[in-house]
C-alpha cells in the first residue's frame, strides 16, 4: 500500500497558520511570513478549533491569518470558519475576504457592493494601535472586493477607512482579532511587509528562527529512518525539484537508491543526456528509460489536458512500479513541494487549477510501501537554497521550471 506518505518535522516550533477561503494570495502569505524566517502552513478553512488545538500539540503555533478569497459572504455556500476558532487564544488576523468574514459572523454589517474597490486605494489610519503601528496617517494599499464591512459590533474598533470602505481596519477591544480589508502581502501595499511584521513579532511574540538550510540534515535523517535498510527508487525529471529531491535521498541511502529518468519523449532537447552528466556523478544508480513509443501511442487522440495528464500520471506510475519490482525497491522518492500539494488538495472555493502530475498518479494499492517526499512542505525559492545547501550544480537549480510531463 502507498497510502503511507511519512511526513517529515521540518519546521520552527514558531508557526503562523494561514485557513485559506480560495483566494489567488495564500500561497504569497505563506511565503511572506517564511519571508520573515517563521514558518507558515495552510490548512483548508474548514478546520475545526478541536484540529487546531490539536496541532497546537505538534506546533508551537502563534497565529492565524484568514486569507482572502472569491465569494461574498452572502453567496449560497460561501465558506465560512468554525465560530469556536475567534474563542482560541492564539491572535487572529483577517485579510479581504478573512476580514469581511470576521465581521459578519460575529455580528456585523457586511454590505454587498456595487462597484468596489480594486487597485491602488489610500486608506487613512484612524487609530495605528499595534497592528499598524509604524504607518503613516494616509497610506497606498491594493484593494481587491465588491462586499464591504460597514458597521462592527460594540466589541469591536475601527482601525482605518477609505472613501470607499467605512471598516478598512478593524480589531477587537479586548482580544487579539483584527481584520484587514486590503492585502498587506502585495508589493503593491506600501509597508504591507511592516503590518505582517507587526502581526507576526509584536502581536504573535514569533521569534525569527526558522531557518530553511538547517532543514537538510533532517531531511536526509528522515529518508534514512524511513528506507532503513531497502531500497529506494527515485523519479527523476532533471528539473530543480526531483533534482533536490535525488540528492537528499542519495546522500541519504547512497547505492540503495536508483534514480529512474522517463525519457517520454515531451522533455526539452537534449534532456535525457544533460541529466545523465550530472547524475552519474552521484553516489546512486541512475536509469534512463526510453518510453516514447509508449506514452505516443497512449495519448494518441487525446485532446482534454486534464486527461493527458491523467494519462501520463497513470504510465508513470506503471515504468516505476516496473523499475522497483525489477530491482526490489520498496520505496519511491519525489520532489513534490507544497504549492504541488495544496493544488491538487482542499482548493474548494477557487476556481478548479490542474491536477500536479507528482501527486496525482499512485493508487493506494500500488506496490510502494510508502511515497516520501523531502520537499513536501517547502516553496520553490526554498528548494533552491537547499540545492545550493546540498552542492548541487548553479545551472540546476536556476533553470526555468518545466513541468515533468512536458
Amino acid at each position: 500500500m502507498c497510502s503511507k506518505r511519512p511526513k517529515i518535522q521540518q519546521h520552527s516550533p514558531d508557526t503562523i497558520v494561514i485557513l485559506d477561503f480560495g483566494g489567488q494570495y495564500a500561497h504569497l502569505i505563506a511565503r511572506k511570513v517564511r519571508e520573515q524566517n517563521v514558518y507558515s502552513e495552510i490548512l483548508p478553512c474548514s478546520v475545526t478549533a478541536q484540529e487546531i488545538e490539536e496541532m497546537m500539540r505538534r506546533l508551537d503555533v502563534k497565529g492565524l491569518i484568514f486569507s482572502g478569497g472569491p465569494m461574498s459572504v452572502y453567496r449560497h455556500n460561501a465558506p465560512e470558519f468554525d465560530i469556536k476558532i475567534l474563542s482560541l487564544p492564539t491572535p487572529i488576523l483577517g485579510i479581504c475576504y478573512g476580514h469581511q468574514l470576521i465581521a459578519h459572523m460575529v455580528g456585523g454589517r457586511v454590505v454587498q457592493g456595487e462597484r468596489g474597490e480594486y487597485g491602488v486605494t489610500f486608506v487613512t489610519v484612524d487609530n495605528p494601535n499595534r497592528l499598524l503601528r509604524g504607518l503613516e496617517k494616509v497610506e497606498r494599499v491594493w484593494m481587491s472586493h465588491t462586499d464591504t464591512v460597514y458597521k462592527l459590533p460594540e466589541d469591536y474598533e475601527v482601525l482605518a477607512h477609505s472613501d470607499s470602505t467605512p471598516v478598512a481596519a478593524f480589531r477587537h477591544r479586548t482580544k487579539h482579532i483584527y481584520g484587514l480589508q486590503w492585502h498587506p502581502e502585495v508589493v503593491h501595499t506600501d509597508k504591507g511587509v511592516a503590518v505582517l511584521r507587526n502581526f507576526i513579532f509584536d502581536i504573535c511574540g514569533c521569534e525569527p528562527n526558522w531557518v530553511v538550510e538547517d532543514l537538510l540534515e533532517k531531511m536526509i535523517e528522515e529518508v534514512q529512518r524511513t528506507v532503513g535498510e531497502s531500497k529506494a527508487i527515485v523519479a527523476l525529471s532533471g528539473g530543480v525539484d526531483s533534482s533536490v529531491a535525488a540528492a537528499i535521498a542519495s546522500r541519504a541511502i547512497g547505492k540503495r537508491l536508483t534514480a529512474v529518468f522517463i525519457d517520454h519523449g515531451f522533455m526539452r532537447d537534449g534532456e535525457p543526456e544533460a541529466v545523465k552528466a550530472i547524475f552519474e556523478k552521484f553516489d546512486m544508480n541512475f536509469i534512463i528509460l526510453n518510453e516514447r513509443e509508449r506514452f505516443l501511442t497512449r495519448l494518441r487522440g487525446v485532446t482534454d489536458p486534464e486527461e493527458k495528464r491523467r494519462v501520463i500520471g497513470e504510465e508513470f506510475v506503471k515504468s516505476f512500479e516496473r523499475v522497483a519490482q525489477h530491482i526490489g525497491a520498496e520505496y519511491l522518492v519525489q520532489g513534490t513541494i507544497y504549492p504541488d500539494r495544496i493544488e491538487s488538495g482542499f482548493k474548494k472555493y477557487s476556481e478548479k487549477i490542474k491536477t500536479h502530475h507528482n501527486v496525482a498518479g499512485f493508487p493506494s494499492t500500488s506496490l510502494f510501501k510508502a511515497i516520501i517526499e523531502p520537499l513536501r512542505d517547502l516553496y520553490k525559492d526554498e528548494v533552491r537554497q537547499i540545492a545550493g545547501r546540498i552542492g548541487l550544480p548553479r545551472e540546476v537549480y536556476t533553470r526555468q521550471p518545466f513541468p515533468g510531463p512536458g
